[in-house]
């Protein structure tokens, strides 16, 4: 039998793995605490929907740059410095909310401060995730692809947990301020785990010429249009969360449909990674690429499923519940995609095809936040979120129908 845990075994991906867990949860306490400030301060959904919004335009304009760079130079440093760039923007976020300049500035110009520092978070993380997502091919052996694409995901998730959670408590015990003090020396300890990991040489296709920018970034892009399996697996995710996703808005449930405060808004927003841990743990020594295409379609249904019926729902454990659900079930889809990512680019095109899954899931994540603020705005808060579960299911229908022969694609 595999061992589960071989991947673990290794320091390189131990200390990627932690880093990943970390930064995940700071972004996200982070996240969570300036969601709920904001809605308070404005009362208004849109609000929340803007905040995606400004992290994922400079996001999506500078992927793909990202990328390009990260299949060209060092992707440890270029970590390191974009990742130095988001500890600046948390700084700025901790002296925006300081009496002396809350006094000094009106709403709208706090506001605008607040959304420029989340534009240069989004500008970071452009370059940040590309280089992320290809350094971590390079720690493991090719064998243990699935087994690595496993724990990546599971710390990810442990720390979509540990982030929401914590940032409820900290905030009713520290204050907004001394969260936001804790949040910045957290993505210093980040820093340090980044700094663990050995450097790693660049890999350079030597049977081709070298390609300027654009052409690079068209061939990263026709790779990932002609691979029938990347190309789905991707569109997926972009569908189901960008019409799915109801993340964004969960501070106008904790407030206003189930009356359960900022602490029950930690627990609401930990509730879909608890369900994507638990099942990530189990899929550790049972992995779903075996039949992995059926699995990540019936994975998608769950998701828009459970969806819907958070949508109706006005019980708070049954909240819960459907968002652990839906955790479960993108846990699988992720894994399944993160697996086809790993093993189907080439080696020298990683950071490209790395640069536009981050487009499509920046685009699902960021932008399917704004979708989730305006829809809420216009139709309410749980018509928004049960129309985008329905979607989801009409998405899986006709991806079922067009990718039937991928049904015999092996995985493992």
């Amino acid at each position: 039998m595999t061992d589960p845990y071989a991947s673990l075994r290794i320091p390189d991906f131990r200390f990627f793995v932690s880093n990943s867990f970390l930064i995940t949860a700071t972004l996200l306490m982070q996240e969570v605490i300036l969601g709920y400030e904001l809605y308070k301060l404005t009362h208004d959904p849109l609000a929340l929907g803007l905040v995606g919004l400004a992290e994922a335009i400079p996001f999506i304009m500078l992927a793909l740059f990202g990328g390009h760079l990260a299949d060209r130079y060092d992707k440890k440093r270029i970590l390191q410095i974009s990742l130095f760039v988001i500890m600046l923007g948390s700084v700025v976020l901790y002296l925006a909310f300081q009496p002396a300049l809350e006094a000094q500035l009106s709403l709208r110009e706090r506001l605008a401060l607040i959304y420029g520092v989340l534009v240069l978070i989004g500008t970071a993380k452009g370059f940040y995730s590309p280089a992320s997502s290809s350094l971590k091919p390079f720690l493991v052996p090719r064998e243990l692809y699935p087994n690595s694409s496993t724990w990546s995901s599971s710390f990810w998730q442990a720390g979509a947990i540990a982030g929401p959670g914590a940032a409820g408590f900290l905030y009713n015990w520290l204050g907004l301020d001394n969260a936001l003090l804790v949040i910045i020396g957290l993505f210093g300890i980040c820093f340090l785990l980044l700094s663990m990991i050995r450097k790693r040489p660049v890999v350079v296709n030597h049977d081709e010429t070298p390609l300027g920018f654009w052409d690079s970034l068209k061939e990263g892009f026709r790779f990932v249009f002609k691979t029938k399996i990347v190309f789905y697996a991707i569109s997926l995710d972009l569908f189901s969360v960008l019409f799915g996703g109801v993340v964004a808005i969960l501070p106008v449930f904790a407030e206003d449909i189930l009356k359960v405060g900022a602490q029950g808004l930690g627990f609401l927003r930990a509730a879909p990674a608890v369900g994507a841990v638990s099942t990530m743990l189990i899929m550790a020594r049972y992995p779903p690429t075996q039949n992995a295409w059926r699995n990540m379609l019936l994975a998608v249904v769950g998701f828009g499923l459970a969806t819907i019926i958070f949508a109706l729902s006005t019980d708070f454990y049954l909240s819960l519940f459907m968002l652990a659900l839906t955790g479960a079930f993108d846990s699988v889809s992720v894994i399944i995609r993160q697996t086809i990512l790993q093993i189907f680019p080439p080696d020298h095109m990683r950071g490209r095809v790395a640069a536009v899954n981050g487009i499509f899931v920046s685009s699902s994540n960021e932008i399917g936040a704004f979708e989730s603020g305006v829809a809420a705005r216009l139709l309410g808060a749980a018509p928004s979120v049960m129309l985008g579960g329905v979607v989801t299911l009409v998405v899986v229908a006709y991806v079922y129908v067009k990718s039937k022969d991928l049904f015999s694609v092996r995985l493992s």
